[in-house]
């Protein structure tokens, strides 16, 4: 029996999920801070503040994976992101020990490695060098999962976002997008493998160019179907003007890095 939770399934990749997912496992269960739709078959809907631990310990118990998509998807105040993030994924991975949760796919980011330059190829073991606060968050959950791993054994596999969307809407996404049919194969690989461990995988189709390498978690099985090479030919691709002088260009995490601290 495969008994899943969903955090942040309110969210835009949320709703991906909850509909791509459906009647794949015995039980999916739905949580987030806002309200949503009616569980469907196979489903439960919860409401749950990840800043929450008690609520959230209620939403993992039963559960066997906890997909984590949940918490503050773009910059903002260290106030916020330390609830949403950081606090947030705490209490999710304190809620999988005392539960006896045996996975978690961690819903990580390109904004974690977002100053490496655009031509640096990047595997799982690249350094951390995040490109914003929110970036500092997802390798704050990186390294959390790894402790987690090694001292309780919750295994984990930390999936660095690039950008899920329907189209690339700029041609850094060339590079970094995730269609939502591949995001879902992924996760779908994630569930279903029998062993993970601690591992790091680059959510991104098969995309030219490319700046992440997966070979080292080719043991997960997933290989990605789209491209945005289908997308090549689209005005707003073909038009773009860029300076390579610009942070946005010369680093991977694109307008994150360019931008300037949020609190000032």
């Amino acid at each position: 029996m495969t008994r899943v939770l969903l955090t942040g399934a309110g969210g835009e990749l949320g709703r991906v999920l909850r509909q791509s997912l459906a009647g794949s496992y015995d039980l999916l269960r739905l949580s987030d801070v806002s309200d949503m739709d009616p569980a469907g078959p196979g489903e439960e809907v919860v409401r749950c503040d990840l800043a929450d631990a008690e609520a959230v310990q209620a939403a993992v118990d039963g559960c066997d994976t906890i997909l984590h998509l949940g918490g503050m998807s773009v910059e903002s105040t260290f106030e916020i992101i330390l609830n949403s993030n950081i606090r947030g994924t705490y209490n999710v991975y304190e809620a999988a020990r005392k539960t006896r949760a045996r996975r978690v796919l961690f819903a990580s980011s390109n904004h974690a490695i977002g100053f490496h330059t655009r031509e640096t190829l990047l595997d799982a073991s690249a350094e951390l060098r995040p490109d914003s606060i929110y970036g500092v968050s997802k390798g704050f959950g990186e390294i959390l999962a790894r402790y987690y791993f090694d001292k309780f054994g919750i295994e984990t596999v930390c999936v660095r976002i690039g950008s899920c969307f329907e189209m690339p809407m700029n041609r850094r996404m060339m590079s970094t997008w995730l269609s939502s049919r591949d995001f879902t194969s992924l996760v779908k690989s994630v569930v279903a493998a029998d062993r993970v461990g601690f591992a790091v995988v680059y959510g991104a189709s098969d995309n030219e160019p490319q700046w992440w390498d997966n070979r080292q978690t080719a043991f997960l099985g997933w290989r990605p179907l789209d491209s945005s090479a289908a997308f090549s030919q689209e005005p707003h691709i073909v038009n773009e003007t860029t300076d390579p002088n610009d942070p946005a260009i010369k680093f991977q995490g694109g307008g994150f890095a360019a931008a300037g601290h949020f609190e000032d």
